[in-house]
């Protein structure tokens, strides 16, 4: 019997997948409990809207990342922290602190994991911090810190 996934179901199949499986084990057990339908014209072509749908959806996706690459790479953010001799900061300045001020000043929220400052920033100056924004769009925001 030709069923289509609904959900992924280990060793036999994932979401959207249309595979060959036993009659028993596709009314017993795939349609009784929601992980599958039988493959008919009207699940096919369901299934085929979902596709159209999350092609769509992910392609607007890349473009509102590709809009707030161009956004971000126009910025400066400008992070305070004390400092001592020769331009060396007390701790360093961390990717949540870039993150906050990065929505204070300028009302653009990024999730502080997506920056890719592992160690965090121990000095004054410019800095250019990678950020990913999508599996294809990577940005570079450049942090300013001065001596507070």
């Amino acid at each position: 019997m030709k069923v289509v996934f609904l959900k992924d179901v280990k060793g036999r199949g994932k979401k959207g997948e249309i595979k060959e499986v036993a009659e028993g084990y596709a009314r017993n057990f795939l349609i009784k409990n929601g992980h599958a339908v039988e493959a008919t014209n009207a699940a096919l072509s369901q299934l085929q809207g979902q596709k159209r749908l999350e092609e769509k959806n992910a392609a607007a996706e890349l473009q509102a990342a590709k809009d707030l690459k161009e956004k971000i790479e126009k910025l400066e953010v400008t992070v305070k922290a004390k400092s001592g001799e020769g331009g060396r900061l007390f701790g360093s300045v961390s990717t949540k602190q870039i993150a906050d001020e990065l929505q204070k000043a300028h009302g653009i929220k990024i999730d502080k994991r997506k920056m890719d400052c592992n160690e965090g920033i121990r000095s004054l100056g410019y800095t250019n911090v990678p950020v990913k924004l999508h599996h294809e769009v990577k940005a570079t925001l450049k942090v300013h810190v001065i001596a507070e």
